[in-house]
C-alpha cells in the first residue's frame, strides 16, 4: 500500500476547509486553527484516518466483500467513476436516485428496463422503426444508463460505502444507516462526522485531493484482492474454510487427489463388458463343419465318369 505524507496532502490543498462561519463543532478535534477566516485541517490526524481506512478496505476486499464509491460534485464524479472502474466495484457519480439502496426491487426493475431498451436498440431490432422511435428509445436509454450505469452489476447490497462530502450526499448516507452499511467518507469541516465509521478529515471540493485519495483507496482495495487465492481447478461447489473464513490451501490439494481416485476407479468397471462378449468367437468352426462333409460328394461324381 502506498504510504501517504503531509507533503503529498498539502501539495493537493487537502489542508483547507470551509469558511469559519460555516463549520461544524463536530469536526473541532480535526481543525488545526484558522488563517484568513478559514479552518485549516490537522493533516497530522488526516494521515491515520487513512490507513486505518486503508487497511479496512485492504480487509474487506481480501474477503471479496464489494464497496460502493459516492460522489456527485462536479469536481469529484470523474474520480469516483475511475475508482469503480479500476476496481471493478460498483459507483455512483451523476445523481444519488433515492431508494438505491432501500428500495432495491425498484431500482431493479429500472435496471430491467434499461437492459431492455439496449436489446431494443440493437441494429437488428429498429429496422421497421422509424427515426423518431428510434430517437425516443436512445433518449430513455440515456438517461437510465447516465443514472443507472454504474450501479447495474450490483445484485446485492453493498457491504461497506465510499462517500466523498457527507453533506452534498446525505441521501446515500441516511440509506447506509439505515441498511448498517458501513460508511468510509472524506469529511470537511462544514460537515458532520455522526454516522461515519471511517472518517477522513480533509478538503472534499478539491478535485486533486479527491484523486489522491481515492487512487490510495484504490490501492488498498487491489492489494487486499491479490490475496484471495485462485480456485481454478476445483470441481467442488462448496469449498471449506478455517475459522477465520479463509481458504486452506493444503484442503485444496486434497480434493485434487480425491478426484484423480474417483476418475481411476471408473476405467476398469467400463472394460468388464468386453470379457464377456468373448464366446460369441466359438460359434465360428460350427460354420465350418459343412463345407467338411460336401467334399465326398465330389469324390463319388468323379467315379461315376
Amino acid at each position: 500500500m502506498k504510504k501517504v505524507n503531509i507533503r503529498e496532502l498539502l501539495e493537493a490543498g487537502a489542508h483547507f476547509g470551509h469558511k469559519t462561519k460555516y463549520w461544524n463543532p463536530k469536526m473541532q478535534d480535526n481543525i488545526y486553527g484558522d488563517r484568513n477566516g478559514i479552518h485549516i485541517i490537522n493533516l497530522e490526524k488526516t494521515i491515520p484516518q487513512i490507513e486505518s481506512t486503508c487497511d479496512f478496505v485492504k480487509k474487506l476486499a481480501s474477503q471479496s466483500g464489494t464497496i460502493l464509491f459516492v460522489g456527485t460534485k462536479k469536481s469529484v464524479k470523474d474520480a469516483i467513476k475511475n475508482a469503480g472502474v479500476t476496481c471493478g466495484m460498483p459507483y455512483v457519480s451523476n445523481r444519488w436516485l433515492g431508494g438505491t439502496l432501500t428500495n432495491n426491487k425498484t431500482i431493479s426493475k429500472s435496471i430491467k428496463k434499461l437492459e431492455n431498451l439496449e436489446e431494443a436498440l440493437k441494429e437488428e431490432n429498429t429496422l421497421g422503426l422509424s427515426k423518431k422511435e428510434v430517437l425516443t428509445l436512445k433518449r430513455s436509454h440515456g438517461k437510465l444508463e447516465k443514472g443507472l450505469g454504474g450501479i447495474r452489476d450490483m445484485k446485492k447490497l453493498p457491504d461497506a460505502i465510499f462517500i466523498v462530502d457527507v453533506n452534498y450526499e446525505k441521501n446515500a448516507v441516511k440509506e447506509a444507516i439505515v441498511l448498517g452499511i458501513p460508511i468510509l467518507a472524506i469529511v470537511d469541516t462544514n460537515s458532520s462526522p455522526e454516522g461515519v465509521d471511517y472518517l477522513i478529515a480533509s478538503n472534499d471540493d478539491s478535485r486533486l485531493t479527491t484523486e489522491l485519495i481515492t487512487s490510495i483507496i484504490v490501492e488498498s482495495y487491489q492489494e487486499g484482492k491479490r490475496t484471495i487465492p485462485v480456485l481454478e481447478e476445483i470441481e467442488d461447489d462448496f469449498v471449506e474454510v478455517d475459522s477465520e473464513g479463509k481458504i486452506s490451501t493444503t484442503k485444496i490439494k486434497k480434493k485434487k487427489k480425491i478426484v484423480i481416485k474417483k476418475t481411476s476407479q471408473k476405467a476398469p468397471a467400463e472394460e468388464a463388458p468386453v470379457e464377456e462378449e468373448a464366446p460369441v468367437e466359438e460359434e465360428a468352426p460350427a460354420e465350418e463343419a459343412p463345407v467338411e462333409e460336401e467334399a465326398p460328394a465330389e469324390e463319388e461324381g468323379k467315379k461315376e465318369k
